[in-house]
């Protein structure tokens, strides 16, 4: 099949503007350009996925450790594991700000993939965003972040970092209870301050990241697995 010049492209023709109406011709081929870049795309948001899952490693690792130092011997005192507590909001803080990075690259694979893949594959269904090729090029010219650090801070208190808070505040809850030599709330106390105003800190820390995970929303983050109809596409 020839293939048509630069000087030949009528830049209304609507195999021009919808890049993925010729997909699966030769000019479309697996060693175009694009293809090239959407392999380098998601190469970047396998690396920066990879960056997420080690901090949730970290933060999982240091929960063990200090729960388990904790409940080792009834002398060891329960605020260790507030201070754990502690080292948790500090991962989901740099897991948060790492979040927002792979927002950016994930944004760019699912633009291709709907608008040029799913296109190229079944076009009865059109285009998703006539304006893709006019976003993409405008990020590449500069990209910004696209979501905010409260919504990066709610989707990874969503995922993992709330559950990890539970346990936390389960283990300290046990511990200033059932574990210690004195009754609650005396057994909360730290230093010069009284058990119960260590307990009520801690509870509404805790009701303040529920707040923040769970409060109604316009989420910006690109979507990511849908599981309201499982199974749909089998």
């Amino acid at each position: 099949m020839a293939k048509r010049s630069t000087k030949d492209i009528d830049p209304t023709d609507a195999e021009h503007r919808e890049v993925g109406g010729g997909l699966l011709e030769e000019q479309m081929g697996p060693s175009s350009s694009l293809a090239h870049l959407y392999r380098g795309e998601v190469h970047r948001m396998q690396v920066w996925r990879e960056r997420l899952d080690q901090t949730t490693n970290w933060a999982v690792i240091v929960m063990s450790a200090i729960i388990t130092w904790a409940f080792s011997s009834q002398a060891n005192p329960h605020y260790i594991v507030l201070l754990g507590t502690t080292a948790l909001v500090a991962f989901l803080f740099i897991e948060a700000h790492r979040y927002r990075g792979y927002d950016l690259w994930r944004g760019r694979v699912r633009m291709l993939q709907r608008n040029v893949f799913a296109y190229g594959l079944d076009a009865s269904g059109g285009l998703e965003d006539p304006d893709w090729r006019q976003k993409l090029g405008q990020d590449y010219r500069r990209p910004v972040i696209k979501i905010s650090l409260e919504e990066s801070v709610a989707h990874r208190l969503r995922r993992i970092y709330l559950f990890l808070f539970t346990v936390m505040l389960g283990a300290w809850g046990i511990h200033v209870v059932a574990f210690a030599t004195q009754p609650w709330p005396d057994s909360a106390a730290i230093g010069p301050l009284p058990g119960l105003l260590v307990t009520g800190i801690v509870v509404a820390l805790y009701l303040v990241a529920v707040g923040i995970a769970l409060r109604p929303r316009a989420w910006q983050a690109e979507d990511e697995l849908h599981e309201q109809a499982v199974g749909s596409h089998r």
